[in-house]
């Protein structure tokens, strides 16, 4: 293996700090507020020295996106390795770990109508490759438990996945977050219980049993 010169360390190690420097930016602002002279300042660096890694602020984007698929990447294949319970379990360990990024500050936010974010997302291959790889391991699982009954078979398969990755920029989360009533923990329990299990009860009341108690908001007792 040919070991890099000292300016090629250097370069790399620029680079994944603009990288890191931009995915905090994203998470915290949104890809819209966030500038490349803050992501430059940010790492301490010229923006004309920036542009010599990426050309635009799309292109951060991109990166950044990158990053986050490398880190479920290993995830996933960490669960592959040493599988704990079925695949529903790998998949709801999979949907934990991205709810837990988000919680961190991590996970970067992005538009989802950008014509020109979603170009260079698309014509980004490294990008292509990775979340296309990222959707067949989780598929594999997700068909897997469509066999089993633990997921429901009559779901096209694609929607029990667009759901999953709808988790990783679920706004609920910052919204339990903020209200300080939650800690990470309980907040990632209840989501991965209403992704996975819905919103009913366990037990489902028979047609001729009596119906449940409304939910007394207030308005009753104030129009009373």
């Amino acid at each position: 293996m040919v070991r890099k010169s000292f300016k090629e360390q250097v370069l790399i190690a620029r680079e994944e700090a603009i990288v890191v420097a931009a995915n905090r930016l994203l998470a915290e602002k949104g890809f819209d507020a966030m500038t490349v002279d803050e992501v430059a300042a940010e790492v301490g660096i010229a923006k004309a020295s920036l542009y010599k890694h990426f050309s635009s602020k799309e292109a951060l984007a991109a990166a950044a996106m990158i990053r986050v698929l490398d880190h479920a990447l290993a995830q996933i294949e960490a669960l592959r390795a040493e599988p704990a319970g079925d695949e529903v379990d790998q998949l709801k360990s999979v949907v934990r770990w991205t709810m837990q990024v988000q919680l961190a500050g991590d996970m970067p936010s992005l538009p989802t109508q950008n014509s020109a974010l979603r170009t260079a997302l698309t014509s980004n291959r490294s990008y292509l490759d990775r979340l296309m790889l990222v959707s067949e391991r989780l598929g594999e699982w997700i068909t897997a438990g469509q066999r089993s009954g633990r997921l429901d078979p009559s779901l096209p398969a694609e929607v029990i996945l667009y759901t999953m990755f709808a988790r990783a920029c679920d706004p609920v989360l910052g919204v339990l977050k903020e209200s300080a009533n939650f800690s990470d923990e309980q907040i990632v329990d209840m989501l991965l219980s209403t992704c996975f299990d819905g919103l009913h009860g366990h037990r489902l009341r028979s047609p001729r049993a009596a119906p449940a108690a409304r939910v007394d908001t207030g308005l009753r007792r104030s129009h009373a």
